[in-house]
């Protein structure tokens, strides 16, 4: 995965074209970096399950 593909992604979960997008752990960091960057990054929840999976979605109210 890279940059452009990650941010893509992230747009498509903040206008609710996706309910949720399931990370495998090879392409973590790659995506990790590009959530990190944006402006919006503490509206995202990534859920972590076993095996290095993390499943993001968006919420409308900031975490804090």
């Amino acid at each position: 995965m890279d940059y452009t593909l990650a941010n893509e992604i992230l747009d498509k979960l903040k206008n609710r074209e996706l309910h949720e997008y399931t990370v495998t752990k090879e392409s973590f960091y790659a995506f990790r970096e590009a959530l990190v960057k944006r402006p919006d990054f503490k509206h995202f929840r990534g859920t972590a399950y076993h095996g290095g999976r993390v499943v993001y979605t968006y919420i409308e109210t900031a975490r804090s």
